[in-house]
């Protein structure tokens, strides 16, 4: 099922229900003398019964043979009949279909009665529907027609028409090709082919759809002009094709999901019928089934034909007549799903493994052989990660706790350098177990993520493969936690404190080199799209905003400590502190302001992609949107300012910006981004459309993000400066809450925009066309 398309389809769950109601009547209905015991019939009667069918005419294994006029009179139950609409002089385009219940005048009829109504209005929805899509695909590949003819004559142009000229037979030149349509035919005539040439004039007609492709690109469209004139050179051939072959491969899953959608309501119907003639012991199925097969979905064939012809232009024009790389374009794989248990009998596994990795009686840390472990896909390894993990925080608590490294004298000194350096990781892998639990519950609801997020087919990241990531780099970093406690506390390691101070660093650098890997290694398309996304976010106002890119941005502006903690790297690092375990250098005025500018970046690239998509004219709310961001900054900047300088009155204006700032955003969140609180809807305070079951759920969800959007009290009410806890955990635990209610935004948002595709019935991406045409005259 096509999940943007679920209200199109026949509801067969409504209906069962109504097939149960008659069940239910039927056996209240029978008396218990009439009911007769299975048990209890005679075995002889039941044997020749069974002999008697054996001699009977065979029926045929269609259903339909060898029966008598007269049985099928007698046996008719329904007739159905078409109705002609207002829409009668459209012939089959206006017909609505009607079933005539022959049983009416039977005790209980009115259940069955109301079941054929149903059944009948299930039926013109989706007659309906795949008609109104059918004449949308139709138009569409009119369209396709058009483009393709536009881009051959210009292939022809670029390609220098009059080296190929004599191979040309002139008396076929002048006429348009239609692509999508084409049978052409291919003659051999002295060893020269005779084809038919597409027409040059339609070049004169036509404008290239440029776009702002780059920051340069779009700075000159923006002092120069854009010039959509064709100047007939290869870049304007190159990218007019990739687009095009964009639209084509889109156009072919449209086209599938049809076909598909015709399918899986013809067996709807099939089986729903036979559930009918089961409870009621009726022989009603052949006759609906029937109107079912002559109706126009069972009748209607263009799908079918423009599959066909699209696959073979495709092959031909996009892959030099490749069918096997083309089909394999326009049918990707889909991604094998692997068996969520085994995620957790890998986590046991391996923590079973690593079950004697820590000596409680002394302080020593001794290593695992896990060589006989079989990891036989990524969630037994994922799972093998996470024990890994829980040992690693085991023995770490161990070695504190042994030390008693928490009332030392070197434990300030520690929070202050070293705890910043290290939670940039925890940080990243909450966020990431965050996501793996929106991936999760997008999966189990039927939220279509990999179209929303525009993933290619069969490489967006399931959330064990998250689940994998996220573990490998918490191993990664208890692991270096660990061994930085132990070079530190061990004499042999005293003179090497310069390494130690360098271990964080180190995983900083594998990160990144691993993030940037060209290699085909760690999900390497995926690692290209959030590279993409980051550089479109850093460019914001040089490229068309999608979804992705604001969304992106806004798991940014729920990460500012980790991007300060990142400055503190650059200082502490930079200016060569780490010799010397001290950050007195990160405690200047320039470090204050530059830290002031670092939380300031996530939100202003917010401010500006609002802007470009309300100049953009896409939606006019979005400059209210660029006015809450404004207002976070505004209470972002006074809380820093106060919390580095103190004092009555920037407490005062910290606490009213901040209150401001969360009440605008409270209600964005709620309202526009979730889309809940709608008074008149059919659940009342929420919306009309609900994915999780239980209603209370939502309540919930509004009153955590409330909550939540208060941790920016802490630092207005002086909460840091409690004796019982450092500074830096304190900040960690208020941004780690941060973190948990961008997962529980993400999950949200993504729902509402779902719901959204799925009222719109938007199954498939919109791709923008390479030519457009003067006047919009497309009859050339």
């Amino acid at each position: 099922m096509v999940p943007e398309w679920q209200e199109a389809y026949m509801n067969y769950n409504f209906l069962k229900t109504l097939l149960k109601e008659i069940l239910i009547f039927r056996q209240q209905s029978r008396s218990p003398e009439n009911q007769v015991n299975p048990r209890s019939r005679p075995l002889k009667a039941t044997t020749l019964k069974r002999r008697g069918s054996l001699f009977r005419a065979f029926s045929g294994l269609t259903g339909y043979g060898n029966r008598s006029p007269k049985q099928d009179k007698e046996d008719e139950v329904i007739l159905v009949s078409a109705m002609h609409t207002a829409d009668e002089e459209r012939g089959e385009d206006g017909r609505s279909y009607q079933t005539i219940f022959l049983r009416a005048s039977e005790e209980g009829a009115e259940y069955e009665l109301v079941f054929f109504r149903r059944l009948d209005d299930e039926f013109n929805k989706v007659v309906n529907f795949y008609r109104a899509k059918v004449e949308e695909v139709v138009k569409d590949a009119e369209e396709l027609n058009i483009q393709m003819d536009a881009l051959i004559a210009l292939r022809i142009k670029v390609n220098d028409p009059a080296a190929v000229s004599p191979l040309i037979n002139q008396r076929n030149t002048g006429y348009p090709l239609e692509v999508i349509q084409e049978e052409q035919q291919e003659k051999r005539s002295n060893d020269v082919k005779e084809y038919q040439m597409a027409s040059l004039d339609v070049l004169n007609h036509i404008k290239i759809n440029t776009t702002a492709e780059t920051p340069l690109s779009a700075i000159k469209n923006l002092f120069i002009g854009s010039n959509s004139d064709l100047r007939f050179n290869k870049n304007e051939l190159r990218e007019a094709k990739e687009k095009l072959k964009q639209a084509f491969i889109e156009f072919h899953e449209k086209l599938r999901f049809l076909k598909n959608y015709v399918f899986l309501n013809q067996l709807a119907f099939s089986k729903i019928m036979k559930k009918y003639d089961k409870i009621t012991s009726r022989n009603a199925s052949d006759a609906y089934l029937k109107t079912v097969e002559e109706s126009y979905l069972g009748q209607s064939d263009e799908v079918t034909k423009l599959i066909e012809r699209v696959e073979s232009a495709f092959v031909k024009h996009f892959c030099n007549g490749n069918r096997h790389q083309g089909m394999s374009t326009l049918k990707p794989n889909t991604k094998k799903k692997r068996h969520r248990d085994t995620f957790f009998v890998g986590k046991l596994q391996a923590c079973c493994k690593i079950a004697s990795i820590i000596d409680l009686n002394g302080t020593t840390l001794t290593i695992v052989d896990l060589n006989s472990t079989t990891l036989t896909d990524v969630s037994s390894v994922a799972g093998c990660f996470f024990g890994c993990s829980l040992a690693l925080v085991v023995a770490i608590t161990v070695n504190v706790h042994a030390r008693d490294l928490l009332n030392s004298r070197g434990r300030t000194q520690y929070m202050d350098t070293i705890f910043p350096l290290y939670i940039v990781f925890g940080f990243l892998v909450l966020h990431m177990l965050m996501y793996a639990g929106n991936v999760y519950y997008w999966t189990r609801y039927r939220v279509n993520y990999s179209f929303i997020f525009g993933f290619k087919p069969g490489t967006e990241l399931g959330y064990i493969e998250i689940l994998l990531l996220s573990s490998g780099l918490s191993v990664l970093t208890l692991a270096a936690v660990l061994s930085n406690l132990e070079m530190e506390l061990d004499q042999n390691t005293e003179r090497y404190t310069t390494l130690t101070e360098l271990l964080p660093l180190g995983l900083v650098i594998v990160v990144l080199l691993i993030a940037v890997c060209p290699f085909n290694i760690f999900y390497r398309a995926n690692r290209f799209y959030l590279l993409v996304c980051l550089w479109h976010c850093i460019c914001a106002p040089f490229y068309a905003i999608t979804l992705p890119d604001f969304f992106l941005a806004d798991q940014f502006t729920s990460q500012v400590q980790l991007l300060r903690n990142l400055q503190f790297y650059v200082c502490y690092y930079g200016w060569g502190d780490f010799k010397n375990r001290n950050a007195e250098t990160c405690k200047g005025s320039v470090y204050n302001v530059i830290y002031i500018v670092i939380a300031v970046i996530p939100y202003w690239i917010r401010v500006l992609q609002c802007m470009k998509r309300f100049l953009g004219g896409h939606d006019s709310t979005q400059a209210l949107n660029a006015l809450k961001y404004f207002s976070t900054i505004v209470a972002l900047v006074a809380r820093t300012i106060q919390t580095q300088r103190g004092g009555p009155v920037l407490q005062i204006i910290a606490g009213s910006t901040s209150g401001v700032a969360t009440i605008f955003n409270t209600y964005w969140d709620i309202v526009m981004d979730w889309g809940l609180l709608c008074r008149n809807s059919d659940n009342p305070w929420l919306r009309d459309k609900l994915i999780l079951p239980n209603r209370s759920i939502y309540f919930i969800a509004m009153v955590l993000n409330v909550i939540l959007r208060l941790a920016w009290m802490q630092t207005v009410m002086n909460f840091h400066q409690a004796p019982f806890l450092h500074r830096n955990a304190l900040i960690a635990i208020i941004a780690c809450l941060e973190i948990i209610r961008r997962g529980l935004w993400n999950f949200f948002r993504l729902e509402n925009e779902h719901l959204n595709n799925v009222g719109k019935f938007r199954a498939v991406k919109s791709v923008p066309l390479p030519f457009s045409y003067e006047n919009d005259d497309k009859n050339l």
